[in-house]
């Protein structure tokens, strides 16, 4: 009796010669690093050099956690992922009403300039590739980055990394917006710009599926909704009168992998093929560049269990497999604690210390694509394809989209998914070792990491002596640049940086935005 994926499909029993058969491999496959990059989006893989090993970090203080990344890069991390609290993500300052509770508990607290360069004393940013995940505020912590580096004396051309600023899955799955989606995609679009101009290494966005998956989207409608808004910020920037091939190669995406390795293989081969045909088809690009989809990805926090926490060492492990065989560009491997509180030191170096294991331990490095023309993977590929496809249609028949997310969609989508993987759970139908199978009687202790509440009042300190030596009038004159700008149509990024240096903090640029654009009132879709 054939099984299901978890996106629905049916994966028999038995697959053989018949399952392929009339499939045409110099179409579907291509070689790697080319045209329609199923294999892989640079010919060599990983037989060169692994995948970029990240750790996901930031708690606390700016100082705790840049502490934090020096040990990460001492144990060998190849590059910084910086977690934001979520008062920062929201665009408040540490001080306002709706931060209480909040300063400092998922991620670290960035109010000004001065707190990003405690957050990077003594890191090479010449040679540290940096990815950020922020979204609605995603300019200005790319600007306060900036500001930072150039003070160490790190030309912006230099700087290497990603910042997320992926505000539609907000919309549909995470909730930390602030803007409308209109101007929140000319934001998109003047960071885009910015960044081709001034900074033309940085990858500008990351478009992201992982919170989707999160949130309990398949992998068929994670890989749809997530191209659908790729498809949107393309069009954005060239309505805006951009090259496509001026913007398209700085453009990168972010994955989830679930434990269920062949399904999320065939997912990772899928979204590579479905991009190049969008790309090459709709948008015309002709820089090869422009058709690779590049990614990140992030082993599924939703699938950690805070019982038995050690076994999610096993589900990671699995999971960081299924990208690398994926032909992941970059992997963020979770600590096994994490569905408890935020990660201890050990606990993140285990995480680390599995992709060094897989990177350098196993062979999976010694080969490209290890999985091409298996009858199984080919053909749940081609599944996983079909039902993405379908899915994109549907956001295109209601206008893209941006017209999707208005109507909810692709929220709807997602909670039904997501009530079913619970029903399924609580069944029983759905197997969670520790959960709903092979419990124990009673669990092992465990210490978790606890944030020192005081870390609030240290911040909301450190604020009050920020606004009282800097200069108030330069400050309030950058700002009135800001709101000029915002209402016309020059790239809000120029002003924005000039408040940002003359040490406005993330609040007050994000209140002067705005003033002007409104704030985001969600839709009920279920």
């Amino acid at each position: 009796m054939a099984r299901h994926s978890e996106s629905g499909l049916p994966i028999e029993p038995v697959y053989g010669p018949e399952a392929l058969a009339g499939w045409r491999p110099e179409v579907r496959l291509g070689e790697p690093g080319a045209y329609p990059y199923t294999r892989g989006v640079y010919p060599t893989m990983y037989t060169g050099r692994p995948w970029t090993m990240r750790q996901y970090a930031g708690f606390g203080t700016a100082a705790e956690s840049n502490a934090r990344y020096r040990d990460l890069i001492a144990h060998g991390t190849t590059g910084l992922s910086v977690a934001f609290d979520l008062p920062t993500q929201m665009g408040h300052d540490s001080d306002a009403v709706l931060a209480r509770g909040e300063v400092g508990k998922v991620g670290v607290a960035v109010d000004s300039v001065d707190d990003m360069r405690v957050l990077l004393d003594g890191i090479p940013l010449d040679r540290v590739s940096t990815s950020m995940t922020i979204n609605a505020p995603a300019a200005l912590l790319l600007l306060l980055y900036q500001l930072v580096a150039e003070e160490q004396g790190v030309p912006a051309a230099q700087l290497t990394g990603t910042v997320q600023n992926d505000v539609l899955k907000e919309y549909i799955a995470r909730g930390t917006y602030i803007f409308p989606p209109q101007p929140s995609l000319r934001l998109t679009a003047d960071i885009f710009r910015y960044c081709r101009a001034e900074m033309p290494k940085w990858n500008t966005i990351s478009i992201s599926g992982y919170h989707m998956a999160e949130a309990g989207a398949s992998p068929a409608q994670e890989v749809a909704f997530t191209l659908a808004d790729g498809v949107a910020y393309v069009r954005t920037a060239v309505a805006a009168g951009m090259d496509v091939d001026d913007f398209a190669p700085r453009l990168s995406f972010f994955f989830v992998s679930r434990t269920t390795v062949l399904e999320e293989v065939a997912k990772f081969r899928a979204a590579r093929r479905i991009w190049a045909r969008v790309m090459r088809e709709e948008f015309g690009a002709r820089d090869p560049r422009s058709l690779m989809l590049r990614f990140h990805t992030q082993t599924a926090g939703v699938q950690l269990t805070a019982q038995q926490p050690e076994v999610n060492l096993a589900r990671v492990t699995v999971q960081a497999l299924a990208a690398v065989l994926g032909g992941t560009q970059s992997l963020h491997t979770n600590s096994f604690d994490e569905a408890i509180a935020l990660p201890t030191d050990k606990s993140a170096r285990l995480a680390l210390r599995t992709q060094q294991v897989l990177a350098y331990e196993t062979d999976v490095t010694a080969t490209v694509d290890p999985f091409a023309g298996s009858y199984v993977v080919e053909t749940m590929t081609d599944d996983l394809e079909g039902a993405a496809v379908e899915l994109m249609q549907r956001v295109e028949d209601q206008g893209g989209a941006v017209s999707a997310i208005e109507n909810g969609f692709q929220k709807g989508e997602i909670e039904r998914n997501a009530y079913r993987i619970a029903q399924e759970t609580e069944s029983g139908e759905r197997i969670v070792v520790g959960v709903n199978r092979y419990q124990l009687a009673e669990e092992e202790p465990y210490e978790p990491l606890r944030v020192d509440p005081a870390i609030e009042t240290r911040q909301v300190e450190r604020l009050a002596r920020l606004r009282a030596a800097r200069d108030g009038g330069a400050v309030e004159a950058a700002l009135a640049e800001l709101r000029t700008a915002a209402e016309g149509t020059a790239n809000v990024l120029y002003p924005m940086k000039t408040a940002l240096a003359a040490r406005a903090t993330v609040g007050e640029v994000c209140g002067a935005l705005k003033g002007v654009w409104g704030t985001y009132e969600p839709v009920d879709a279920f």
